[in-house]
């Protein structure tokens, strides 16, 4: 079965200036975007009370039990627009030329998020981790078509969540007036046939309202990530409602108007590789829920200037989905080599290990890891969670590490890192 992940792209070109600012990310190596303010969290949009700026939730419609009731979608879709947000992204890829070799390309995205909750400071979006992955420039629109600059708080690549954060201090005034919190739903207690409302940003346009009904429940879905990380969603809600590339991350709805879902995918094809059509995939939100928590709870960071890089000493591999269950390795980052004299050596990873989480994120593949050192400075402290084996079962350990600076890492292992993103 031929699944697409919702995240439309358009190439460009990549400056001089990014390059090298990729060579030194690069060279740091692996990680999930992390998110500087810890607040506690403890629900989502229909379920908390949060200070700050006065942003209501979404009311909720009267039910009606019939989707092609024209006035029902109506209101659903007035009632939760202003919850729901575009998201475009920036990322860097590399690609073989026509000539040989690779070139460095960036690469436009768009999906789809929804407010879901914010702090005192922080507006709270929450989106598909596949979204937002690799993202190196990140902004959210509003109902009103104002857009501003917002950050990757945290994600959940085994669920395909994540959190985007934007300071509320850079929305306008008149747009943050027209803003609501998403009223959560109840997914468990979705039946077959019930209607359903989707909104999203189809193909990059902007936000575009569809229907359909509940399909199915507790499907499963292979999915594979930018990073080439083969992911599988279970428990999600299928629906005929139509899912479009962009889609992804925006709102699932009952006639209610209450955020039931996250919409993750659709299915193109069937196993013996005919099209199909309305056959659209969601997170639940009741499965959803507790990672949000998590995510929206880590502190929000912001990327380290390139002269003040963080450098770990390893070289690694992903460790996926198909050899944790060929071989019995956990998920995550295989240490294939460390770096004599290293921050990693130093703080007793060795090789063999799998890197699992880093400073309480969790880490499925190299380029997340990456991308997390993009925001720790050279000298920082933190928490790395690996499995050691012993005796041929795994255990997990936790060890402290004090980061290097890449400006000090081996001419080498740049090189290598620049080439292969193997190095850290």
């Amino acid at each position: 079965m031929e699944v697409q992940t919702e995240n439309e792209k358009k190439k460009v070109p990549l400056s001089t200036g990014l390059k090298w600012l990729r060579l030194v990310c690069m060279a740091v190596v692996f990680g999930i975007i992390a998110g500087g303010v810890m607040v506690g969290m403890n629900t989502l949009g229909g379920r908390m009370t949060a200070e700050g700026e006065n942003i209501p939730q979404t009311s909720t419609v009267k039910v009606t039990a019939k989707a092609e009731d024209s006035d029902a979608v109506v209101a659903v879709a007035r009632e939760a627009m202003p919850s729901v947000v575009t998201i475009s992204t920036m990322s860097v890829e590399e690609m073989r030329s026509f000539f040989g070799g690779t070139q460095e390309i960036q690469v436009q995205g768009a999906g789809t998020g929804v407010i879901v909750n914010k702090n005192e400071s922080e507006l709270l979006i929450a989106t598909n981790n596949h979204v937002v992955e690799g993202a190196t420039q990140l902004s959210v629109g509003f109902v009103n078509q104002s857009s501003v600059e917002a950050q990757v708080k945290g994600t959940d690549v085994d669920n395909d969540l994540a959190v985007v954060a934007v300071q509320l201090s850079d929305i306008p005034a008149e747009t943050l007036s027209q803003l609501k919190i998403a009223t959560i739903g109840d997914s468990d207690e979705l039946e077959l046939g019930q209607p359903v409302v989707a909104i999203g940003n189809a193909l990059g346009y902007g936000q575009s309202v569809t229907t359909g009904v509940v399909s199915a429940l507790d499907r499963d879905l292979s999915l594979t990530d930018e990073s080439g990380t083969a992911i599988t969603s279970t428990g999600l809600i299928q629906t005929d409602a139509a899912i479009n590339p962009g889609n992804s991350g925006g709102a699932l709805l009952n006639m209610a108007g209450e955020l039931i879902g996250i919409n993750e995918a659709k299915t193109s094809s069937s196993g013996s590789g005919g099209s199909v059509d309305n056959i659209g995939f969601a997170i639940p939100i009741d499965k959803a829920e507790d990672s949000l928590k998590e995510l929206m709870n880590l502190p929000t960071r912001e990327k380290v200037d390139p002269s003040e890089a963080s450098y770990l000493g390893i070289e690694g591999e992903t460790i996926t989905q198909d050899i944790t269950q060929l071989y019995g390795i956990p998920t995550g980052v295989g240490v294939v080599a460390v770096e004599q004299g290293s921050a990693a050596e130093k703080a007793g990873i060795q090789k063999g290990d799998v890197i699992t989480q880093f400073d309480g994120r969790a880490v499925a593949n190299q380029q997340q890891l990456s991308d997390t050192l993009q925001y720790y400075k050279a000298g920082e402290t933190v928490d790395v969670t690996l499995q050691r084996a012993d005796n041929g079962k795994y255990a997990e350990q936790t060890v402290s590490v004090t980061l290097g600076s890449a400006k000090e890492m081996p001419q080498a292992a740049a090189a290598s890192s620049a080439a292969e993103s193997s190095d850290a």
